[in-house]
């Protein structure tokens, strides 16, 4: 039986949680990728089968929450701190800085409060990306523990545990994510204990790389391109004969299988085989990736637009984002249901170029009209819940919601 987390009741909800627990029950080992519809007339919402909470935020959740709990003492006081944001939802982060949390760095980097500041006295939660070893280093060295609060997703651990596996073999490590993202930045210093390392970010980044590998570019070339994205010292002719990608965990899990294959494929160019590439397919977040192949069956159902919700900063978010806009879909990014202002006007985030726009006229008057729904990795429940209300409110005419639930009553298969 898969564990069951402590999470706070008001980031559950009537409506999806109920859903979720009966496609669980009637489906456990999650083979079915078709999406959940509730059928409310004129109206048809159509579920992801997988997305909010997935196991290291719940995680993270359950760990955050028992430190309050634990230390209210602390938490009067302004002694429980966050090194930044635990997950990318503002409003999981806000209720946290509500009871008493306060957060040391942007998601950034900024210091907001100087590790001066702190003592054995405080306590310091690492969040669900982990943290930099310099930075544990520097709070240990202040008397701070930082394993007692830890929650930094198991599967963030595989990947360090892979990267610094193949690096003691002698492998340069590849990391396929996002430079100054919280996780990037913690599994490039675990990576760098053990071996060089460079990341990359997308499909254009692994052409230039690959170009260097093959031997059709050379150093001034390389660091055109990467400079900044390598470990000190970083040698392109000698770094890069032995490889091994891995990836931050909410980065699309086929871009990151395509640029392994891309980089393999230079090896073979260059050297005749892939010995020098190390096999790191193991290391991809499965819940990541699950939430991806059923936003892509989401879409494959068809609908008249899709609403994705969560937090702007939340890689994994974008990416499902990204999914439903490249499948031509109308597609709105919001962080809660505030952003549905009217049938008329919708508030959405473009994550291209990380500026708010405003788009009239969204919903379709057309009935029935159907809606694609899904979230982000550390989007609660209770916020599509709103989501569906919102809708609701405005589309005359609809079925009750406990008659739309009727065909999602949790009964075993």
């Amino acid at each position: 039986m898969a564990r069951q987390f402590d999470v706070p009741a008001f980031y559950r909800s009537p409506i999806v949680t109920r859903v979720k627990a009966a496609r669980r029950a009637a489906d456990p080992r999650k083979k079915d990728l078709a999406p959940s519809v509730l059928n409310f007339g004129p109206l048809r919402v159509k579920l992801a089968r997988h997305f909010g909470f997935c196991f290291g935020v719940e995680n993270a959740i359950e760990i955050a929450y028992r430190a309050l709990d634990e230390h209210p003492e602390a938490a009067a006081a302004g002694r429980i701190h966050l090194l930044s944001e635990m997950i990318h939802n503002p409003h999981v982060n806000e209720d946290l800085q509500a009871r008493g949390v306060r957060f040391l760095r942007t998601t950034a980097g900024e210091q907001l409060i100087p590790f001066s500041d702190l003592g054995p006295d405080d306590l310091v939660i690492v969040p669900a990306f982990g943290a930099p070893t310099e930075t544990l280093a520097e709070l240990t060295a202040r008397g701070v523990d930082v394993q007692a609060y830890d929650t930094t997703c198991p599967f963030v651990v595989r990947v360090w545990k892979k990267g610094a596996q193949i690096g003691q073999k002698g492998f340069t490590v590849v990391v396929h994510g996002k430079r100054q993202h919280e996780e990037t930045r913690a599994t490039f210093s675990r990576a760098a204990a053990d071996a060089p390392v460079v990341v990359v970010r997308d499909m254009e980044g692994t052409e230039a790389l690959a170009a260097v590998i093959e031997g059709r570019e050379g150093a001034d070339f390389f660091w055109d391109r990467f400079e900044g994205m390598t470990t000190e010292g970083f040698d392109p002719g000698r770094d890069l004969a032995r490889i091994g990608v891995v990836n931050q965990t909410t980065m699309l899990a086929t871009e990151t299988a395509a640029i392994a294959e891309r980089l393999r494929q230079a090896v073979i160019t260059r050297d005749g085989d892939d010995a020098n590439v190390a096999d790191t397919s193991d290391t991809l977040c499965y819940a990541t990736k699950e939430n991806q192949d059923a936003t892509d069956a989401l879409i494959a159902s068809g609908a008249d637009l899709a609403i994705v919700v969560g937090g702007y900063n939340s890689s994994n978010t974008s990416h499902l984002v990204e999914l439903c806009e490249d499948a031509g879909l109308p597609t709105y990014f919001v962080k809660d249901a505030d952003e549905l202002v009217s049938p008329e006007l919708i508030r959405h985030f473009d994550w291209r170029t990380k500026t708010m726009r405003e788009t009239a006229d969204w919903l379709p008057e057309a009935r029935p009209v159907e809606v694609l729904l899904t979230a982000g990795a550390s989007c609660p429940d209770a916020l599509l819940d709103a989501v569906i209300q919102r809708l609701l409110g405005w589309v005359e005419g609809t079925r009750p919601v406990d008659d739309a639930l009727e065909p999602f009553e949790a009964e075993p298969a």
